[in-house]
């Protein structure tokens, strides 16, 4: 009805079908109305206090439209208990000796999700594609509850196993509990070694606002870095060995967009605060910001505005960080025109890291060129133009605002230039570019020509 409404509202000229339904609704908000009675069927393990509690606020209802709303809003909230796989909903008139005049039954369909839940999937991120095999037991205590295990395995030779508990807590802050041991094992060639983490990750995560999210992190992990082969540098080589990380993490998430993937308008901020050293032989403070600002301009064209940034340091003199822990630039997620991770300090082609890097860019978005009509084919794709920068060090700040800033901008590299993006629904995107580097510093790896993206966060 909402859908028939906002086209009547825009159309001058309404046939008699769009003025009779823009007339029923005008009337909903006018007959009074109040609920009787709710039955939700189909519930088994699902605890019943978790149900009434879901659909307690339709009892206030006391027009016919706000029975409606209340009814798709209770639907919703079920839909995200994490008790069912399907919710079914329907309104009548209420009957029985303990009706109303104006009184209305609304009774819910629910089939609960299985017990065992398993499946193969692919996942994206990070500029490379990976397999999941996972297995689910959802709704375990009957209140949202799941424990889950995955393995993974992706095409740069990545591999993981995990085994998490997550526990929902249905409160309006939307609070998380979650609770994994994990293994990984990830090759960084552009570094010449791979490194192995085995830990345990403490999550619990809420909203202070709508669009603010919390995520409270504690992470212990025992770490492992070997070189990668005979060609690994000495540099890195005494980097090598076994390290314990303990560590916490706040990240703050103030996201106002309105797409994740192609978004046309809002703002994203997004800080990390890391503090390890709890224990173990790591110890530093770390510090990230993501900024990102969108502007609708005509044509349907989206001008973007990115910025990204990171320091970091030692904060305990009988601990140190190693390779593992240090920033890294360049590649198609950030900025673009370099190889992965291909710009910053160096030995011997080997890139080593970091204590503060930068990057910026600004994109211009609009739709492919023979796009005919919104809503089809086309929808998937953006014509992509670019130019982004940045810079990577082991820079040492003062407090001489105007110095700082010619170390920060001294050396910058610099690219731009024009591609296609594609939408993989809401989860992932792809970007084919054609590079152009004109700012680039001894050592870095430039991309002249096509480069191609996979992953969530690009700058």
């Amino acid at each position: 009805m909402g859908a028939v409404q906002a086209k009547a509202a825009a159309s001058e000229d309404l046939t008699p079908a769009a003025h009779e339904e823009r007339s029923m609704l005008e009337q909903f908000k006018t007959i009074q109305a109040r609920v009787d009675k709710v039955h939700v069927d189909g519930v088994g393990r699902t605890k019943d206090d978790l149900v009434q509690a879901t659909v307690q606020p339709m009892f206030e209802a006391a027009t016919l439209e706000d029975v409606i709303t209340r009814t798709h809003e209770a639907r919703t909230r079920l839909e995200q208990l994490g008790c069912f796989r399907s919710v079914g909903v329907f309104i009548d008139t209420s009957r029985g000796p303990e009706a109303t005049e104006k009184g209305l039954e609304v009774t819910f369909e629910v089939q609960e999700l299985r017990r065992i839940v398993g499946g193969i999937n692919t996942l994206v991120g990070q500029n490379e594609g990976s397999l999941v095999l996972s297995c689910r037991l959802p709704n375990l205590a009957g209140r949202g509850e799941k424990l889950q295990g995955e393995y993974t395995y992706g095409t740069n030779k990545t591999t993981g196993v995990n085994l998490a508990f997550v526990k929902p807590f249905h409160n309006a802050a939307g609070t998380t509990l979650s609770t994994s041991v994990y293994q990984s094992g990830t090759d960084f060639p552009w570094s010449g070694f791979r490194e192995i983490d085995r830990g345990l990750l403490l999550d619990l995560s809420f909203r202070s606002a709508t669009d603010v999210l919390h995520s409270l992190r504690y992470d212990v992990a025992w770490r492992e870095v070997a070189c990668l082969d005979r060609a690994t540098p000495f540099e890195v080589r005494l980097e090598a060995g076994h390290s314990l990380k303990s560590a916490v993490k706040h990240i703050l998430t103030v996201d106002k967009r309105d797409s994740t993937i192609f978004p046309t308008e809002g703002a994203l901020i997004r800080l990390n605060q890391e503090l390890a050293g709890l224990g173990g032989n790591i110890g530093f403070l770390k510090h990230e910001a993501e900024l990102q600002y969108n502007l609708p301009l005509p044509l349907d064209i989206t001008l973007q505005g990115a910025f990204f940034c990171g320091h970091m340091k030692a904060m305990y003199p009988e601990k140190t960080y190693n390779i593992s822990d240090r920033f890294f630039l360049g590649g198609p997620l950030n900025v673009r025109g370099f190889e992965m991770r291909g710009i910053g300090p160096q030995s011997d082609g080997s890139f080593t890291g970091a204590d503060m890097y930068w990057a910026a860019a600004f994109h211009l978005y609009t739709p492919l060129p023979f796009r005919r009509s919104k809503g089809g084919f086309g929808e998937l794709f953006r014509t992509h133009f670019f130019v982004n920068t940045g810079n990577i060090g082991n820079f040492r700040l003062s407090d001489d605002i105007s110095r700082n800033a010619q170390i920060l901008v001294s050396g910058l590299r610099l690219a731009y230039g024009i591609g296609v993006s594609m939408r993989l629904g809401e989860i992932a995107r792809l970007e084919l570019n054609y590079c152009v580097p004109t700012r680039l510093q001894k050592g870095d790896r430039p991309v002249h020509g096509l480069q191609f993206g996979v992953g969530v966060s690009f700058l």
